[in-house]
């Protein structure tokens, strides 16, 4: 599990004052990420379905003198997604970041798959992240009119997957782009309100996100990636930290972040 990091002089914190959502916050990229922007001084909301995670990483970090709030959700469902949204809203009076983090990776053959891991994936990796950002978007445009930084972000954490196709990642692969396209759409619509839309591609990463796979294909992973120096949660979460930390006038559209070994 992550260490809590510990929460710095509010300040100098760049975020203080700010209230951020993140999905899939449970464990790997969103918890990690949950936890640097609570150093930078923002209250955050984290939200996935196993609630026991959630409580005790909002403990980490009000342990470490952060606010947090641990919203047990399933975004799949478009109503707990926009409820989380409202309760967060509720709890800390604005939302200024979202990060959708949230995403579902099974890997295999398009002929012969069980479309109901299809099925799941596209439920989760991109209406899962566009019901989230539906929800938020009415905030995150109030914030960035509003407040001392004048800027809001959304950050849709997607995947090299979203720009190098392989065979047997075809539905992951497809959903990935989606975000892209999705992103870029909703970025042009906004970015003049300063609602910076921000895209994450990370590479191979150290997370729990292959375990969702059979035993079959965690092995073909493993022998993939078994000399390579991954990448750890805490590396993606520095780059999206990085993002949302810019100037008012700055926007990182989209990052490509990979293992220094990795070549696609």
């Amino acid at each position: 599990m992550t260490s809590p990091a510990p929460i710095a002089d509010p300040a100098r914190t760049p975020l203080t004052g700010t209230v951020a959502l993140v999905t899939g916050a449970s464990s790997g990229i969103g918890e990690a990420t949950a936890l640097a922007l609570a150093a930078l001084g923002a209250q955050v909301a984290v939200v996935a379905r196993r609630a026991d995670r959630l409580d005790a990483l909002a403990g980490k970090i009000e342990d470490a003198g952060g606010r947090a709030l641990a919203v047990g959700a399933d975004i799949t469902d478009e109503e707990q997604a926009r409820a989380a949204v409202a309760r967060t809203v509720e709890t800390f009076g604005r939302l200024d970041t979202v990060v959708a983090n949230a995403g579902l990776m099974i890997l295999g053959p398009i002929a012969g798959a069980d479309t109901a891991d299809w099925r799941r994936m596209v439920d989760l990796n991109v209406l899962g992240l566009m019901y989230t950002t539906h929800a938020a978007a009415p905030h995150l445009l109030a914030a960035a009119a509003d407040g001392s930084r004048r800027v809001a972000d959304l950050v849709l954490v997607s995947s090299t997957a979203g720009r190098v196709v392989r065979g047997g990642g075809g539905v992951y692969n497809a959903s990935k782009y989606a975000v892209t396209a999705f992103g870029e759409a909703f970025r042009k619509e906004v970015t003049r309100r300063h609602l910076r839309v921000s895209l994450v591609e990370p590479g191979a990463v150290a997370t729990e996100l292959p375990l969702q796979n059979t035993a079959g294909v965690q092995e073909r992973m493993r022998e993939r990636y078994s000399a390579m120096e991954l990448l750890r949660a805490e590396d993606v979460a520095d780059t999206i930290a990085f993002i949302v930390t810019r100037p008012r006038h700055v926007a990182v559209n989209e990052v490509l972040v990979r293992p220094t070994d990795q070549q696609d």
